[in-house]
């Protein structure tokens, strides 16, 4: 997709780390998340505020290798000083200054998204409409860490599907797989949509154990196997009969031509900050949507500025499965932006205002910055 030109001129960014706890604990195959460090980057164009965007590195190197204190670096000394002082046709502009940079992709998303947002804006339309969305309303899959008390992980997924979630997801690891996922399928019923998201903790060794959770009933097993060992996924997948998902492995469009082209997965998850920014995200869309692959938009713990951003991308019609999308104040202890009023049923509404379409509470954002950085 290429848009009409629309020169923009970034004149500054400014950036801010904000730490922010989670509710409770938050535990995966790679480790356990007690709390969020933001990555805030600030836009300014043509002399004004133009918009707010959200880097999603993580603290530690163990869901890819960008670390929030790497992309950090990066977005400090290589990304700022690439845009700064120069006028582009964004956002392809952007992506095109920042195509030399080899990986760091959610250090270059940062920025590349928060472009497409100033486009929107200007343009008096919402991102999700620039993006070429068209649903207005979001199913919701919420995700429940590891635990070692069965009757807990139970609970906590009745009560997800009471509140309206669309699908559960259970974060597993070896020898913690087979009983909880049993445990929850007893607790939500055998039509409730079940996944399971192993963040590349087995090996093809474990093509047995792996084969055993195929009568639980999951709709997908996401990222079972390490990112990069694509012939081990396709071998994996002629084993068991639960369709595969992949996250990690899919970092460009060219991994997602590369796990058609093998049948190394039959579901991706698109995460606009892990490819990189929209740019890659939609390529990777497109190309799921031409040959029938089901996707959705994955999270990262992200504020509901973040959020936003990701509900904007999943309002595209190849997003055929419910997404992390579960409103920021359900796992954070504190949030960003100004939160709509009503209940949550299940679903979240594409904000459908001029650019992100969020209000961005600055106050808080004083409060809870750590650090700041402004450059150009």
């Amino acid at each position: 997709m290429y848009l009409a030109a629309v020169s923009l001129r970034v004149d500054r960014i400014t950036l801010r780390e904000l730490r922010i706890p989670l509710r409770t604990p938050f535990r995966a195959s790679h480790g356990t998340t007690e709390a969020r460090r933001v990555a805030l980057v600030e836009l300014r164009v043509d002399g004004t505020r133009a918009a707010w965007s959200e880097c999603v590195a993580g603290e530690r190197p163990d869901y890819t290798a960008e670390t929030f204190e790497t992309a950090w670096h990066v977005l400090e000394t290589w990304v700022a000083p690439s845009v700064i002082g120069r006028t582009f046709d964004a956002p392809e502009g952007i992506a095109e200054a920042l195509a030399w940079i080899r990986g760091h992709p959610m250090a270059r998303a940062a920025v590349e998204m928060a472009c497409w947002a100033t486009l929107a804006e200007r343009r008096g339309e919402s991102l999700a409409g620039l993006l070429g969305g068209t649903r207005t309303a979001l199913p919701c899959a919420r995700t429940l860490g590891i635990t070692d008390d069965h009757d807990i992980l139970a609970s906590r997924a009745r009560a997800a599907v009471d509140e309206g979630y669309a699908r559960i997801k259970l974060k597993i690891e070896p020898g913690r797989d087979l009983e909880p996922l049993r445990a929850v399928r007893d607790a939500v019923g055998p039509e409730v949509a079940l996944s399971a998201d192993a963040n590349g903790a087995y090996r093809l060794e474990d093509a047995e154990d792996l084969a055993r959770l195929d009568g639980v009933g999951l709709v997908m097993i996401e990222q079972p196997l390490p990112a990069r060992d694509f012939a081990a996924l396709a071998e994996l997948q002629t084993r068991i009969a639960t369709p595969i998902c992949l996250d990690e492995s899919i970092a460009s469009v060219e991994d997602a031509r590369t796990m058609l082209a093998l049948d190394a997965g039959r579901i991706v998850n698109i995460k606009p900050g892990r490819v990189g920014g929209f740019g890659p995200a939609l390529a990777i869309h497109d190309l799921c949507l031409e040959a029938g692959i089901d996707a959705w938009c994955g999270g990262m713990f992200e504020t509901g500025l973040g959020r936003a951003y990701n509900a904007a991308l999943a309002s595209l019609p190849g997003f055929t499965m419910a997404g992390d999308l579960t409103p920021a104040g359900a796992y954070l202890a504190s949030d960003i932006v100004a939160q709509p009023a009503g209940a949550f049923d299940g679903s979240v509404r594409v904000p459908r205002g001029p650019g992100v379409g969020v209000v961005v509470d600055h106050e808080r954002i004083d409060a809870l910055t750590v650090r700041r950085s402004d450059l150009g």
